[in-house]
């Protein structure tokens, strides 16, 4: 396991603000941030607020933050990116009036997977994003209890990637997300 330092990433798009307090980061995201693509809604989205590093085969990228949204679409995890139209998000989100863990995987328009889980409002969670050879593995949980599996998605081994701790708030200004934590680690070696 390695701690990536909060200065290694380089940031998508600018949050409106960042603060370290005790070895979290305090994430303010921009009023509108959000990443979609087209499916359903018909617009592009490319604003989200992601921290990223170089992602290889064989290693997972862990984030962990407090679910502590209140507003639709207040959201965060951890975002993969190859381009501009080919990315993952994958994290809690708080939709239709109740926190979701779920993920969007874009290739040129976005899908959506959502699943309630009411029980992680205001908690500590943990997300996982292991890269194999030929795809991604998705996990999520309450931070130091077991992951669930949330997704596994087709992802080719040459292609060149980065990941790490996304936030938005697509409906409001004034979201603050505390990210805990961001590491790499072994990538999950089954899905079961």
């Amino acid at each position: 396991m390695t701690d990536i330092a909060w200065s290694d990433g380089r940031w998508t798009h600018d949050p409106a603000g960042t603060a370290e307090e005790h070895g979290d980061l305090v994430v303010t995201a921009v009023e509108g941030s959000d990443a979609w693509r087209v499916t359903s809604y018909g617009f592009v989205h490319d604003s989200e607020h992601a921290l990223l590093v170089s992602f290889a085969v064989g290693t997972a990228v862990e984030v962990e933050f407090t679910a502590a949204f209140s507003e639709q679409f207040d959201q965060a995890g951890v975002f993969v990116r190859v381009s501009a139209e080919r990315w993952v998000k994958a994290g809690v989100e708080f939709a239709d009036g109740r926190p979701q863990v779920g993920a969007v995987v874009t290739d040129g328009m976005s899908d959506w997977s959502l699943a309630p889980v009411p029980e992680w409002a205001d908690r500590r969670i943990q997300v996982r994003v292991s890269r194999g050879a030929d795809a991604l593995t998705v996990r999520a949980g309450l931070s130091g209890q077991p992951l669930q599996l949330v997704r596994v998605l087709p992802f080719p081994a040459g292609v060149t990637a980065e990941a790490g701790p996304f936030v938005c708030a697509p409906t409001r200004a004034g979201l603050a997300v505390r990210l805990h934590a961001w590491r790499v680690v072994e990538a999950d070696g089954a899905l079961h």
